[in-house]
């Protein structure tokens, strides 16, 4: 069994499905003939079948499933859905196409799993760390209610809008820290080689050097004596955050705190938390989720503590009878205008279509946001730099300067 296994090879296919329009994909099979027939099987005419080249630089490497990963997938398979392919079919075409060898493998044990009479939910709730409890709440919804094919709509844009708004926070977050780390090694790198030399310089000039230069000079011969503790101190600083943050709550729940007090930052955080309340909350009470079931789910994926322990409190006090608005309103983390959207659903009986609203307007609110903040970092950045490296540039050339006033 194992030898037919290994004997199998990728072949790429493109061909036309039963209402003529055009697919392609990959598939493993012992040869082009077997292959066309495993297609027509599966409803679809082959019109090219060859075999996969391999790689110039070795075989494809098992790649971790990302968030963005399921968000395509969950697109493609709304998208088969509402063409009427049958869902293991799907599951099949998407599956056997997929490039990421590791999600080709997660889609064919769901598919074996619905052919061994598991619904799709449960299939999925074998894998919690790509199809978390919301998306399998919803696809279980979906089932129960016949309505699978909308759901899978819904899921799929839940997952694309989601992907797209932490996308944004990580750009936001990313620029400034990466010119950061770009200057300590720059900053480094001039303390270690080149501050050097012009001390060597600076021995035969017989006098004392100003004070900016001389500080320059110390901490250049520390970084050169000293290097290892400067590299070493910082790995460990670093480490110890990652690990911290890993493995503490009460380290994670600090840094949500201190990152809503944040200025600038923590606005982009505050809004781009309250669009994924919204869409998240929207998404499950149009799938026809209770409201206190959903507060749960929601509260999961809020992705920030303040938040996530307010919507826990919230969920409490509906199930107590008090209206979402006046549970929101006490909270005191939702503006007033989302509050008084929300109000208004209730009493329209559209939460659902006001949640989603509220969700757009943030979205959009954190697009401009994070674009706001790219060009003001633009000069910013280039400031600091300027102080950082011209600083260092300068305190080199201050005792030549003087020598000349001198002469």
């Amino acid at each position: 069994m194992a030898e037919k296994a290994a004997s199998l090879n990728t072949f790429v296919w493109e061909g036309t499905d039963k209402r003529g329009n055009r697919a392609k994909g990959e598939i493993r099979g012992n040869s082009p003939t077997l292959v066309k027939a495993e297609l027509r099987r599966q409803g679809i005419s082959p019109l090219k079948v060859k075999k996969k080249p391999k790689p110039l630089f070795g075989g494809a490497k098992k790649k971790k499933i990302t968030p963005k990963d399921i968000a395509v997938f969950s697109r493609q398979m709304a998208t088969m859905m509402s063409s009427g392919v049958p869902l293991v079919q799907a599951f099949e075409i998407v599956g056997r196409g997929h490039e990421n060898p590791a999600m080709q493998e997660m889609l064919m044990k769901i598919k074996t799993d619905i052919e061994g009479g598991n619904s799709l939910a449960e299939a999925l709730s074998k894998f919690p760390n790509q199809f978390d409890g919301l998306y399998c709440n919803l696809v279980n919804a979906g089932e129960q209610a016949g309505i699978l094919e909308s759901l899978l709509h819904k899921i799929a844009l839940y997952k694309e809008k989601i992907e797209a708004i932490k996308g944004k926070i990580k750009k936001a977050l990313f620029y400034p820290a990466a010119v950061v780390v770009a200057a300590i090694i720059v900053t480094g790198i001039l303390l270690y080689f080149v501050v050097p030399q012009f001390a060597a310089l600076f021995k035969g000039f017989g006098a004392d050097l100003p004070a900016m230069t001389q500080l320059v000079i110390d901490m250049s011969n520390f970084m050169v004596k000293y290097w290892y503790i400067v590299i070493g101190g910082a790995v460990a600083i670093v480490y110890t955050f990652i690990q911290a943050k890993k493995k503490s709550q009460s380290f994670r729940d600090f840094l949500d705190r201190s990152i809503l007090k944040a200025p600038i930052f923590g606005e982009i955080i505050r809004k781009a938390t309250i669009a994924r309340f919204a869409r998240t909350l929207s998404t499950m009470f149009a799938a026809g989720v209770p409201l206190v079931e959903a507060m749960t789910t929601v509260a999961g994926a809020a992705g920030n503590v303040v938040y996530s322990n307010a919507i826990l409190r919230m969920r409490d006090e509906i199930a107590t009878g008090i209206s979402l608005q006046q549970s929101m309103r006490q909270s005191q983390l939702f503006p007033n205008m989302v509050v008084q959207l929300v109000a208004i659903g209730e009493e329209a009986g559209s939460i659902d279509a006001m949640l989603a609203k509220v969700a757009d307007f943030y979205e959009e609110e954190v697009d401009n946001a994070v674009d706001g903040l790219s060009s003001l970092m633009e000069p910013l950045i280039m400031a600091f730099l300027g102080v950082i490296i011209g600083g260092l540039v300068v305190a080199m050339y201050l005792p030549i300067f003087k020598m000349g006033e001198v002469v």
